[in-house]
């Protein structure tokens, strides 16, 4: 088994998927006008009615925070660590450019996720993906398909990897039994997860921000402490990522391969830009501007966060910590923690272990509020059938807790590589209506008008909208 997941790892993250990410990111910022740059200042702007909300959906920057949520965890702390012990320095340059192109392709996953969403039995919004792959492009098998990966990814892998890394920097920090943690862990998480989707968001929108905040402040005293170092190690991150540390040792290929593929996969655990999870938070929310391609803009904004932002704050603090070593026995949490305790003192490993159980539990409860979403697709949304999922998610989180996490990295990896496969392939076959509404949010904007969806002015596509949401005959009938 190990061995089939291996080399199904090797195919999708060898070739597939690095050619696949690259391409459709290249694609749809071409497409849409280098939107992530030419629009830079507008996903900040589009924040400043972002608290705004309603009876059916949660707000702009509660969606936002969400999303954070599921995207600001193992990877930002963890898994650079890894990319960079893996794949050397180099890496974070090709995390960085991954994160470039897949702004352009969040925005047009997110966009689309908002313009098809539906409600549920209780009136919240729900959508993403398998909304999308089943109502756009009417091929309902496809949203299946999708929601089985992300509910296996989601719901119950990434989980455990959280729990885990929890754990690991609980008992590394303070000696505390994972038994003990990973029971504290399903106990918190039980408490917000039984408490609905409102819950999850409110709970990510007060921890999301000031986590974040905390850390990045942390890495920029970092920073001033070192900032003599800091044009080495740019240069040392661009040398790395194109081979030219190793030229010399005879090297050359094989180090700029092994830097893309832990950049390009790392970057997508982070960041999951082009994967279709954070799709399902841009659909929950109740957007201002009332258009779907406001939600693409702040979706967006969440790409940057967290690898242009978050993760280059660990790269600085491991980078000019002189604890880094190439291809060193030491790797992960404990690199990340060894590495700020050299800079700050001792507790700077409890501050990495408090950061990563805030935003490993954060992430928890978001990617379970992904995986409901998927979960109401299959239309297994009953009480019952609720109940004993969010129980077996649950179990995944104690299970992750206490064991040792080789073989379920590799499966996250497998199911985060089909996911991001068959909604790569929904998201290019949707192209022409994500440039479409791209197009007419700005032309509104250059109007100076608050940009506005009228679905009248896509009679082809009102037919595939969920009456009430964009729409409602009672208005058209007037």
């Amino acid at each position: 088994m190990t061995d089939v997941i291996n080399l199904m790892n090797d195919l999708l993250w060898g070739s597939i998927l690095v050619y696949l990410l690259v391409g459709v990111g290249i694609y749809f910022t071409v497409r849409l006008g280098f939107i992530q740059f030419r629009h830079f200042g507008h996903m900040f702007s589009v924040l400043k009615n972002s608290r705004k909300a309603d009876s059916a959906g949660i707000s702009s920057f509660q969606a936002l925070c969400t999303s954070l949520a599921a995207r600001v965890g193992t990877g930002n702390m963890a898994g650079v660590a890894v990319a960079l012990t893996a794949g050397g320095p180099g890496a974070i340059f090709w995390m960085w450019l991954i994160a470039m192109l897949g702004m352009a392709t969040s925005f047009a996953e997110s966009t689309l996720a908002q313009l098809y969403k539906t409600k549920d039995d209780d009136g919240n919004y729900r959508g993403g993906p398998a909304y999308y792959m089943e109502k756009g492009l009417g091929m309902r098998w496809m949203g299946v398909l999708f929601s089985i990966f992300l509910i296996i990814a989601f719901g119950l892998v990434f989980n455990a990897v959280q729990a885990n890394a929890i754990a690991n920097a609980m008992n590394t920090a303070f000696g505390f039994d994972p038994m003990i943690v990973g029971v504290a862990i399903v106990l918190i998480s039980a408490f917000v997860i039984f408490g609905g989707v409102r819950k999850i968001a409110r709970t990510a929108e007060l921890i999301v921000p000031i986590m974040a905040l905390a850390y990045l402040a942390l890495a920029i005293v970092v920073m001033v402490m070192n900032l003599e170092k800091v044009p080495e190690v740019i240069a040392y991150i661009f040398k790395s990522a194109f081979g030219l540390q190793e030229a010399a040792a005879g090297g050359l290929g094989y180090a700029i391969a092994q830097a893309m593929i832990q950049g390009i996969k790392r970057g997508l655990f982070s960041n999951e830009a082009g994967m279709g999870s954070a799709p399902n938070a841009a659909a929950s929310a109740t957007p201002y501007p009332p258009h779907p391609a406001s939600q693409g803009y702040v979706q967006m904004l969440g790409v940057f966060t967290d690898t242009i932002v978050i993760c280059s704050a660990t790269v600085a603090i491991i980078l000019m910590s002189g604890e880094y070593v190439p291809h060193g026995e030491v790797t992960g949490i404990e690199l990340t923690q060894r590495a700020l305790s050299s800079q700050v003192g001792e507790w700077g490993g409890i501050f990495v272990a408090v950061a990563i159980f805030f935003f490993a539990f954060t992430s928890i409860i978001a990617n379970y509020s992904y995986a409901e979403t998927n979960l109401i697709f299959l239309e297994h949304n009953h009480k019952a059938g609720l109940g004993l999922f969010r129980i077996i998610v649950l179990g995944m989180v104690m299970f992750g807790s206490v064991a040792t996490l080789p073989m379920v990295w590799a499966l996250a990896d497998v199911s985060m590589g089909l996911m991001a496969i068959v909604n790569l392939i929904a998201i290019i076959l949707l192209s022409g209506i994500v440039i479409k509404l791209a197009k007419d949010y700005n032309r509104q904007l250059k109007a100076g008008k608050v940009p506005t969806f009228d679905a009248n002015d896509y009679p082809e596509l009102k037919s595939q909208l969920e009456e009430g949401i964009w729409y409602s005959k009672e208005t058209d009938n007037k």
